[in-house]
């Protein structure tokens, strides 16, 4: 493990970048940027014109180290290059940016209040290839609908279970076990999940650490505990639909906890902007996410 990276992931100010939109929220996020569907006509294109937006923001003045902590990326990017550099090297050694790998296949069909992760088959080789490119790290999602005691302890014996491996393997990883922001018993779930989670980390072996990525809850600092546990690296929220406001808001009453947005990140960047327009519009969402996480 590289231990700089340990350190400035547990401890210095800054927000996670969530790069990482994938299969079906691909289209949706080249929309949001200015790029219809009718653009591509197969998916190669597709994860093309993403990395090119994705490059765009690691590349802008405005995306550097002192203000990002680490960048969650999609297996593409990780695979594709920046200015010449493979993209894990290029974000560390040229902007001083932790590199974190998406590493689930998606989601399972719903089943008692939750989506569980599908399998991942290739999960081994995966974590080998992560390593060999400089990945520190990796996030997982699954998500909770509703307040089923099972459903929430299934989806976070998941996530452990695939943690510890991901631990083994000589990586950090970044359990997501989102919580449907739509969710009707929201703050019923968040209180469930807590308690598996705390139950959880007290399993985690001593020498090694978790990071955890939460739905912004319904009662502020509830993940309080979570944050100060010593098997954790750092508890970072996910934006889950929010808008940019509304997540630095709900954000800034979570003592502890940092920014890991995608979509808030990524609100108001367009292809159509000339490069001073997009990286001011980048400036200031990174400046409001920071503001929002250094509480």
């Amino acid at each position: 493990m590289n231990t700089q990276q340990n350190e400035k992931m547990g401890s210095a100010n800054g927000f996670i970048a969530a790069l990482d939109q994938s299969g079906g929220s691909t289209p949706k996020a080249l929309k949001l940027y200015g790029i219809e569907e009718d653009a591509w006509s197969s998916d190669e294109e597709m994860f093309s014109l993403v990395h090119h937006m994705r490059a765009r923001i690691i590349t802008s003045p405005a995306f550097n180290g002192e203000r990002i902590l680490g960048a969650i990326l999609f297996v593409n990017t990780m695979n594709g290059e920046i200015e010449g550099h493979p993209t894990a090297e290029y974000l560390w050694e040229e902007k001083g940016v932790v590199p974190i790998l998406k590493v689930d296949s998606g989601l399972a069909d719903e089943a008692d209040g939750v989506q569980l992760m599908k399998p991942m088959p290739g999960l081994d080789d995966l974590l080998s290839t992560a390593k060999d490119k400089g990945i520190f790290g990796t996030k997982m999602r699954s998500v909770i609908k509703s307040a089923s005691p099972s459903g929430i302890k299934a989806i976070v014996d998941q996530q452990f279970e695939i943690g510890q491996k991901i631990l083994d393997a000589g990586l950090v990883p970044i359990i997501e076990p989102e919580v449907d922001i739509n969710a009707e018993e929201k703050a019923s779930i968040e209180d469930m999940l807590k308690a598996e989670l705390m139950a959880h980390l007290e399993q985690v072996p001593e020498e090694q650490q978790v990071m955890l990525k939460l739905t912004l809850p319904e009662q502020d600092n509830l993940y309080l505990d979570c944050v100060n546990h010593p098997r954790t690296l750092r508890v970072v929220a996910l934006s889950g639909g929010y808008s940019r406001d509304e997540s630095n808001n709900r954000l800034a009453k979570q003592n502890g906890m940092v920014a890991s947005f995608s979509r808030a990140l990524t609100e108001g960047l367009s292809k159509q902007q000339s490069n001073e327009e997009f990286n001011n519009q980048l400036d200031q969402s990174i400046q409001s996410i920071v503001d929002a996480s250094n509480t």
